[in-house]
Parts: structure tokens; sequence; C-alpha cells
């Protein structure tokens, strides 16, 4: 894609291992995996490992719509990078500490059916739910 990549971030209150951890444990990540509250994360799959391949349901709680989001990994830096590869795009994270907090910045290749203001808000509110989940005030 010759589209610059979209960056969101957040702040947790957190080590940095606690929120690789919960950004990357199947179960935590049914807990915090969604835009808004109408949706739902009802399953997670996780083979963290590089050439490993994840999966995450994403649904409206009404079944009105779903989809899955899913991916390969293709770099990981333990409690520090998570890089993959889905649909042909690309992904990384950057888990980085200050203090007792961690700056968590998600970097993707945007797609052409959204715009791009509607995929940063999007890809945002999915990691402002992660960062309620790690008890972020203001997130």
């Amino acid at each position: 894609m010759a589209a610059e990549q979209i960056v969101v971030e957040t702040d947790v209150p957190v080590t940095q291992a606690e929120a690789w951890d919960a950004y990357t444990d199947p179960e935590r990540i049914r807990q915090w995996n969604f835009a808004s509250d109408d949706w739902h994360c009802p399953a997670a799959v996780v083979d963290l490992r590089e050439g490993g391949h994840f999966s995450s349901r994403m649904e409206a709680k009404d079944g009105s719509m779903g989809f899955d989001f899913a991916g390969t990994y293709t770099n990981l830096v333990p409690h520090e990078r998570i890089e993959y590869e889905f649909g042909g795009r690309r992904a990384s994270i950057r888990f980085t500490p200050h203090g007792d907090r961690t700056h968590v910045r998600v970097a993707f290749d945007p797609e052409t059916e959204h715009s791009l203001d509607q995929q940063r808000s999007g890809w945002q509110a999915i990691l402002d739910n992660f960062g309620r989940h790690l008890g972020a005030a203001g997130a």
C-alpha cells in the first residue's frame, strides 16, 4: 500500500510485561477487543510465535454482523514488539515502559473501504477499551 500507516496510542497503568500479557492472552483479548459496548469478542485464538496465526471473532451483540480479524505474526520481541500481516496489510504494536506505566503504540496499513478517520477512530476505540480493561484513567 502506498498510504502512510495509521497510528493509535494509549498509556496503560501496568508494567510492560502485564500490558503484553493482556494483549496476547486469548481470554484477556475476549474482554477488551471491541470498539463499543454493543459489540463483543466471543472467540480469540493466539499462536504467539513468528509464523503463528491469530484470530479474533468480533460480532455485534445482536448478531446483526460480525467478522474474523486474523493474521500471521511476522516478528515478535517479547514484551516489546509484535508485528503481523493481515489480509495483505501490515501492523505493529510497540510496548514502551514509562516508570510504572506502559505506552502502547499501534501502527497499521489502512484499507480502502473506509475513510482514514473511520479506521483511526475504530482502532483507537479498541485500544481505549484495552486501556479501560487495564484500569487506565480517561481511556
